[in-house]
């Protein structure tokens, strides 16, 4: 069995009597896209800064590669990259210059190719010789993700990597995550765009209050947990169900004009629906159907129905 891009068992990290981490148990396997999530304050930063070396754990093994942190802290993150939320560099140096000191960082020396490869997968070669202070802030963006590449880590992070920027890089992250994962990188994605989670990965971690609640197949997950929405839209308005249509789970629009029914997984009443819509008389135009979001999913998750 392949050893784990990164192990941690019963990670703990308090601040006083506040508990950041509780327990936290988790491997991320090679060259999967992992997208941990959860919201605001659950402890998704925290557990990154740990693993990354910003934050000292109250307890717990942290093991990347195989190598306990505690027993070797910094070999092995060498082979770590990480993309914050925060946009940090200094303002008076150029991209090109930006990153081959953060190849020096790294230990590695000045690779031009390498620098040059990836300012132009972020489309940054115009701007390669720019101080960075006259770059826009989708620009800053995209360099804090070629810094974090630029040392070809086997283990990033992208902690919010898209907040605030625009749709086309978006795109242009999602097609180069991609990329990445094709190459045997591993990428652990933490965002509140859960099309983006829903886009790239595939498993799902999601915590809540420093607690792990759930780690999953997205795909399993979906099926699991996820509703399909079914909308039978009708030729005329009506002014109340029949009651074998509502008892069915039905649910009259307020114009009367459409009749939605969710549909759980493993369930089949879709033609159930259909027929007593058809017996009870009512014209039908169209059929609509929206498939389970991962969105509906978390909010579940969250609540507390998302047990196995």
């Amino acid at each position: 069995m392949n050893t784990p891009v990164l192990s941690l068992e019963g990670l703990q990290k308090s601040y006083g009597s506040f508990t950041a981490l509780n327990d936290v148990t988790l491997d991320i396997r090679q060259g999967e896209i992992f997208a941990l999530l959860g919201p605001n304050g659950a402890g998704k930063s925290t557990l990154i800064g740990t693993v990354c070396g910003m934050v000292k754990k109250t307890a717990g093994k942290v093991r990347l590669f195989g190598i306990d942190i505690d027993d070797d802290p910094v070999g092995p993150r060498y082979r770590v990259g990480l993309v914050p939320q925060e946009i940090n560099f200094d303002p008076f140096f150029t991209p090109t210059e930006c990153l081959e000191i953060q190849q020096g960082y790294y230990g590695q020396k000045p690779d031009p190719e390498r620098i040059r490869e990836v300012l132009e997968a972020m489309q940054l070669t115009s701007k390669a010789n720019v101080v960075t202070r006259a770059l826009s802030g989708g620009m800053r963006r995209r360099l804090l993700i070629a810094k974090a590449l630029v040392h070809r880590p086997q283990l990033v992070f992208l902690d919010e990597p898209t907040a605030g920027v625009d749709v086309e890089l978006r795109r242009d992250l999602w097609t180069y995550v991609r990329r990445l994962r094709a190459e045997g990188t591993t990428v652990v994605l933490t965002t509140h765009y859960l099309e983006e989670a829903e886009e790239l990965a595939d498993r799902v971690g999601v915590i809540d209050g420093g607690r792990l609640l759930l780690v999953e197949e997205k795909a399993t997950l979906l099926q699991r947990l996820g509703e399909r929405r079914i909308i039978v839209h009708l030729e005329k308005p009506q002014a109340a169900l029949p009651p074998q249509v509502a008892e069915l789970g039905g649910v009259l629009s307020e114009d009367g004009l459409s009749v939605s029914y969710r549909e759980k997984a493993g369930a089949r009443g879709l033609r159930p629906l259909l027929a007593a819509i058809q017996t009870a008389g009512m014209p039908v135009n169209d059929l609509e159907t929206q498939r389970p979001r991962l969105e509906d999913v978390l909010i579940q998750v969250l609540r507390g129905r998302g047990e196995a």
